[in-house]
């Protein structure tokens, strides 16, 4: 599939996007029945009738999971409904054992809100229209075949622990003016969406678990236009940064599209996350082909407002003052409070501080080299493999003398190959500073008389000269010379 390049997507189309994410709460049973909601137990064994839709079951709402969904909504500064109910969604597919999801049609339970994101310094607004509450899916997989998905399976496994998981979905209002940055704006929006969420408590927010699943839409009208282009809905992206990587994706294959004078098809897509691509899924239904109609076993859902304003009192610190109030206690300028906001370090940065590390070392190390790797592996910051008690200890070990900053990268790959903590890496490895006057002072000679026109410069009063010998020192010790000894030592020779 040709693709149109990026900067003449947007010199000749303006793109609409449209973000619906979907949101495992961290309850501890099931949206209608009392079966465990634990990921990772073997498959089938966290059921029971009514998750499996056997006839005469009868669901019971989960209080909690309501809770949580309200407490979300006014997070999300939206209007909470005095009067709601559920709707039987009706559609046929094999991890849905009753053939119809339980879950709220044109009465949601929170409506018409909003959350904030910043980009390079701009603010954006996205418009949040509903949040409503529904029963997750179970899980097939497709054994056989080179994709892991149904086409050319063998066989396909149903796993139905996950149905009946209480699930709830915040669908965006269609996202206008963002320009060449809308993928970066999706990321935002899903990188704060699930920074509050993860402070609200409702949810552990693991998207490489499926906890938080974002169906990612995006069209493109022509510039001057005032009607939205086709849309396209790229289904159950994982991760913050395949969000951005789609849409970039899907804003240049329509660009290529519409260029040809085809037209876009409205259509589900799949992300294929090693070939960076997408490719067709099914033709989108409308809301008419699901049949909805009201929940007959289910009583309508009335909030009191003062239930609502008590809920309202246990939210956290909003995203946006938390930011600011760390920036400020940590003394972080404008430019690396961008650094930290563009690599998703936020919270990791906090747990490290509070762990015991200064703000400035944890920043080091999650918006550098831990933010470098990350990257280069394709997965998400906190994904990476080591955790904020381990830089605190790494840090520990540099302020200590024990290792410097260049010996802290080994010890780094020895922390991600699982060769145990820093403390351990160090030892196993040999990697301390050697700081012995013995070891030092013999590699200082053999960098002297290695080097006599740098000594005699040295002779001379030029002492930044010292550095080039410092280097020699380190490289024949394979950096692991106390830099500060080696300069006192040469100094002591030559001056």
């Amino acid at each position: 599939m040709s693709l149109m390049p990026y900067d003449e997507v947007l010199d000749a189309y303006e793109p609409a996007l449209g973000l619906e994410v979907h949101v495992e709460l961290n309850t501890a049973s099931k949206m209608f029945c009392g079966c465990s909601t634990e990921f990772g137990a073997e498959p089938n064994t966290h059921t029971c009738p009514v998750c499996l839709g056997l006839p005469g079951s009868l669901p019971v709402l989960n209080g909690k999971a309501v809770e949580s969904v309200i407490r979300i909504g006014l997070a999300l500064n939206c209007s909470i409904a005095k009067w709601c109910r559920f709707a039987r969604k009706n559609y046929f597919y094999p991890d849905m054992p009753k053939n119809f999801q339980t879950s709220q049609y044109d009465e949601p339970i929170c409506f018409d809100g909003f959350l904030d994101v910043e980009v390079d310094g701009v603010t954006y607004r996205v418009d949040i229209e509903r949040v409503h509450m529904e029963e997750d899916a179970g899980k097939l997989t497709h054994v056989g075949g080179a994709t892991g998905r149904i086409q050319g399976a063998d066989y396909s496994l149903l796993d139905y622990n996950r149905a009946g998981v209480p699930l709830m979905e915040i669908v965006t209002k269609p996202v206008l003016g963002t320009g060449a940055a809308a993928p970066r704006v999706a990321r935002a929006y899903m990188t704060q969406l699930r920074e509050l969420l993860r402070a609200l408590g409702v949810s552990d927010v693991r998207m490489e678990q499926g906890s938080l699943r974002c169906d990612a839409n995006v069209s493109l009208a022509p510039r001057g236009s005032d009607v939205l282009g086709t849309r396209t809905e790229t289904k159950n992206v994982n991760s913050l940064r395949s969000v951005e990587r789609a849409l970039t994706y899907e804003m240049q294959r329509q660009g290529a599209v519409l260029a040809s004078g085809d037209r876009v098809l409205q259509e589900t897509r799949h992300w294929h996350e090693d070939a960076g691509t997408t490719s067709p899924g099914r033709s989108k239904e409308q809301a008419e082909d699901y049949r909805y109609f009201p929940e007959p076993d289910l009583v309508p859902i009335a909030p009191s407002r003062e239930w609502v304003e008590e809920l309202r009192a246990t939210l956290p610190e909003p995203p946006e003052q938390r930011r600011r109030r760390l920036v400020t206690e940590w003394g972080f300028t404008e430019l690396e409070l961008r650094d930290v906001l563009g690599t998703g370090s936020l919270d990791l940065i906090a747990e490290t501080v509070a762990a015991g590390a200064a703000p400035a070392a944890a920043r080091k190390w999650w918006s550098g080299e831990l933010a470098r790797r990350a990257n280069a592996a394709g997965v998400e910051l906190d994904d990476v493999g080591i955790t904020p008690g381990q830089v605190v200890e790494l840090q520990g070990l540099i302020d200590a003398g024990t290792i410097n900053d260049k010996l802290a990268r080994q010890v780094i790959d020895g922390v991600l190959a699982g060769e145990g903590s820093p403390a351990a890496v160090v030892e196993a490895r040999g990697l301390a500073v050697v700081s012995d006057d013995g070891a030092l002072a013999e590699a200082v000679d053999a960098a002297i008389a290695a080097n006599p026109d740098v000594a005699d410069r040295i002779r001379d009063g030029k002492v930044q000269a010292a550095g080039a010998l410092i280097g020699q020192v380190m490289k024949a010790m394979k950096g692991q010379a106390d830099a500060a000894r080696v300069r006192e030592l040469i100094l002591e020779r030559l001056t």
